[in-house]
């Protein structure tokens, strides 16, 4: 198992390309990109200057949807969700930086939901490693990764966005 972490502009741009032909062939006036908060946000903002999209992306903070409040408690930083004016019928295309158990991309699902009926929800995450603990795969991935169970990759940023491994607290 290789440690080393991937350069992030080649990750990014692959990230785009992908994005880009997922925009064009569901159409650019259908879809509207939705970052997670934090590193989610950070690439939705990259990927909407990157691809020449009018207006600034939609933004979730899924804190209140977490299905482990009981045992952290809530995040010290709440941050407002924004979403696009009018999210009915339209291809949300949702951003994460790292994809690993699931968990926060069902966390964003429902804070998506509570703001309408989207048509369809696109999953574009940075990484994806394996350790799955729900049923939720990526429709566009920039590049699998494989980390030691106590190991997790974190995006930091977002100006530069790089990418660390942190040893796991628990």
């Amino acid at each position: 198992m290789n440690n080393s972490l991937p350069d992030i502009e080649p990750l990014l741009a692959n990230l785009t390309d992908q994005v880009g032909a997922l925009i064009e062939t569901e159409g650019r006036e259908r879809c509207a990109l939705v970052g997670i908060h934090q590193g989610g946000a950070w690439l939705a903002d990259a990927l909407q200057q990157r691809l020449g999209l009018p207006g600034e992306p939609g933004a979730v903070d899924i804190a209140f949807y977490r299905d482990d409040l009981a045992r952290g408690g809530l995040q010290s930083e709440v941050r407002p969700t924004r979403m696009p004016l009018d999210i009915d019928d339209r291809i949300i295309i949702l951003v994460d930086d790292i994809l690993y158990t699931g968990r926060t991309i069902r966390a964003a699902l429902n804070e998506i939901f509570d703001y309408g009926r989207p048509a369809a929800v696109r999953l574009a995450v940075l990484l994806e490693r394996p350790g799955r603990e729900l049923p939720i795969e990526p429709d566009i991935s920039a590049h699998p990764i494989e980390l030691p169970p106590r190991q997790r990759v974190k995006l930091r940023g977002p100006d530069p966005l790089h990418l660390v491994i942190e040893e796991a607290t628990a």
